[in-house]
């Protein structure tokens, strides 16, 4: 990585808790030239616009939550084993950036804004939608999961569910709300494995 290179993924990284934390239009330049250390011009060198940063940053804090819950996945046997697993990691570590899932915040800052950003929110959940879907499929074929389980249906509840918790958590200081969704979409899996 070049000495360039280092510097603009260094300036990903500095704004990437500032984008999760205070939104798009929250954030300002000032902010990111505080948490950089760099003037205007430094950050504009290596970004054409603010939107281009906060594109990038969203990319990095999404590498960053997939990698923390999907870590090992390929060593978890069986479908219905690796969803829990992507459960438990989901609650033990909802987020290790400051601010939450920057898939939620994303989505709400950008829902009727940016739309460069909603896109990429658009794609994470497709993305992680499809990740789920293709575990499904395998356990009906491999006749771990019942024929009658939607792999959509199974994956858009998961998601809605865990998302919704992490709300409440956030909301509530405690994570009670996951903990009770992880109940819950256990007993939704054991109806379709049992």
């Amino acid at each position: 990585m070049t000495k360039g290179e280092e510097t603009r993924q260094r300036i990903v990284e500095l704004a990437a808790p500032l984008f999760n934390q205070r939104g798009y239009a929250g954030c300002s330049v000032a902010d990111i030239m505080e948490a950089t250390g760099l003037e205007k011009g430094g950050i504009y060198r290596y970004f054409d616009s603010k939107e281009e940063l906060a594109a990038e940053a969203f990319k990095f804090s999404v590498a960053k939550i997939r990698k923390l819950r999907t870590d090992d996945l390929d060593n978890i046997p069986g479908a219905v084993e690796k969803l829990r697993y992507v459960m438990d990691r989901f609650v033990s570590e909802p987020s290790p950036l400051k601010g939450g899932c920057p898939l939620m915040n994303t989505a709400i800052d950008a829902d009727d804004g940016n739309a460069a950003l909603r896109d990429l929110v658009q794609q994470a959940f497709a993305d992680w939608r499809r990740r789920i879907t293709t575990i499904v499929r395998q356990g009906i074929r491999d006749g771990e999961i019942s024929k009658s389980c939607d792999p959509m249906e199974l994956a858009d509840t998961l998601i809605a569910s865990l998302e919704g918790a992490l709300m409440l958590t956030r909301l509530d200081g405690n994570k009670r709300a996951l903990k009770h969704v992880r109940h819950s979409m256990d007993l939704l899996l054991s109806a379709y494995t049992g």
